[in-house]
């Protein structure tokens, strides 16, 4: 496995045994029913006698357990999980997944979700100062005219998505600001057809920005992440070519941490 030969080849620093064990417990992850021993040398690259001293230390730490000749994983690593987890805000988790977008395009990168008629920011990374106005966890901004407020306004239903827009306090902010309630729907059905917003100096003049859903286990969009760039430094189709990847990758990563909660 690419993990195991990753320590063959590295520095002396790194423990050879405990990443065959990961290794292990990885391939046992993918196959609840349990594997025998063969199966678990050959998926591994190890031979019959490493992977069996692998699979019987797992089985002496408790961490699988052994029927006949299947090994599966026990449930002590869901103790763990639920450890790890612990009662933190699962954005503390997400924060180092934004913080590899935000690095990666040298850009700000942000998570929100949706409160009433605005977001509410639940993690950030900063990268150039773009706004006028200093963002930080907790800031609101209206959800009209952001992309992360359209993405998280897609998942509304229609009769939902025109009640909230019937009372919410819209006014132009930029000259580009789309006001009329109509062309908000028709813009808010497109991001629920394409699974992503972008919207371009509606919030401010010189800003755009992308946002992608983040969903829970039923499919429910709970939250949005997005990157914030000035309009000299990264075009719409620049966004779309080499951001949006990005986001959706990032935005999977978070799917499958929430779906622990």
């Amino acid at each position: 496995m690419e993990s195991i030969r990753a320590v063959e080849t590295g520095t002396r620093d790194l423990v050879g045994s405990l990443a065959k064990g990961l290794a292990v417990v990885e391939i046992l992850a993918k196959a609840p029913a349990g594997m025998r021993l063969t199966e678990v040398a050959e998926k591994a690259g190890l031979t019959r006698a490493g992977a069996r001293r692998l699979l019987l230390t797992l089985v002496a730490q408790g961490y699988a357990q052994q029927d006949g000749r299947h090994f599966l994983l026990s449930a002590k690593l869901l103790s763990l999980t639920r450890l790890w987890l612990g009662g933190a805000s699962p954005w503390s988790y997400a924060e180092p997944v934004l913080r590899e977008i935000s690095q990666a395009v040298g850009e700000s990168c942000s998570a929100a979700v949706l409160e009433g008629e605005d977001v509410v920011y639940v993690a950030r990374v900063a990268g150039r100062r773009i706004m006028s106005v200093a963002l930080s966890v907790g800031t609101r901004l209206p959800a009209y005219c952001t992309s992360m407020g359209r993405v998280l306004l897609s998942d509304l239903d229609d009769a939902e998505l025109a009640r909230l827009l019937g009372k919410a306090a819209i006014r132009a902010n930029t000259p580009k600001t789309i006001t009329n309630r109509d062309s908000l729907m028709g813009h808010v059905a497109e991001v629920r057809r394409a699974g992503y917003a972008i919207v371009d100096e509606e919030l401010e003049l010189g800003l755009r920005s992308i946002a992608v859903p983040v969903r829970n286990r039923s499919g429910r969009v709970v939250a949005a992440i997005n990157v914030s760039t000035q309009t000299a430094r990264l075009s719409c189709e620049e966004l779309r070519a080499s951001v949006l990847p990005l986001l959706l990758k990032a935005a999977a990563k978070i799917d499958d941490f929430l779906a622990l909660q």
